[in-house]
């Protein structure tokens, strides 16, 4: 009998190693960045920024196509980006944004101090949109259709060259 029970820790160590090599090894953690493209974005219902009224971001798109991004008054690549969306405004393309896990008081001071390059500011208070959306950090940018497609995603801070291309999408 102790014999048994000495065996039986090499036994429970190698169903554990079976376990691990069947579901971990042969799962394919590949995250799908651009998961939502080619796809309805999510019918989402956020407050504005300032008033705090309900808006649909798919009512937002069928006014025409629009760069929607999400960010954050704490995320630091978030500022870094943002001379370019001012850009993308001067350009006359249309941009939302959605201060994603961030309290409206400090998303309004952000924008306040570097310029507010959004036509609608939204607010994720606490993420829920960003997990419909797919979200894996900020700054996220998101090129909306006319119809609600999402027509392109890029994960991180947008350069010029970035931009333009999304910029072309608009169009």
């Amino acid at each position: 009998m102790s014999r048994w029970l000495a065996i039986l820790p090499m036994v429970a160590l190698l169903a554990l190693g079976g376990l691990f090599y069947f579901y971990a090894l042969k799962r394919d953690p590949q995250v799908q960045p651009q998961a939502l493209v080619g796809k309805m974005v999510p019918d989402l219902t956020l407050p504005t920024l300032v008033e705090g009224q309900p808006v649909r971001i798919r009512e937002l798109a069928a006014d025409g196509p629009m760069v929607l991004n999400l960010f954050a008054s704490w995320c630091a690549p978030c500022e870094v980006e943002h001379p370019i969306l001012m850009g993308l405004r001067g350009q006359g393309i249309r941009v939302v944004g959605i201060a994603y896990k961030d309290a409206p008081p400090n998303a309004q001071a952000f924008l306040t101090r570097l310029g507010n390059p959004y036509a609608t500011a939204l607010v994720d208070r606490d993420g829920r949109a960003g997990v419909e959306l797919g979200v894996t950090g900020v700054p996220e940018t998101y090129v909306i259709g006319r119809d609600g497609t999402v027509l392109a995603k890029h994960t991180g801070p947008l350069d010029q060259a970035q931009a333009e291309r999304l910029a072309k999408l608009t169009r």
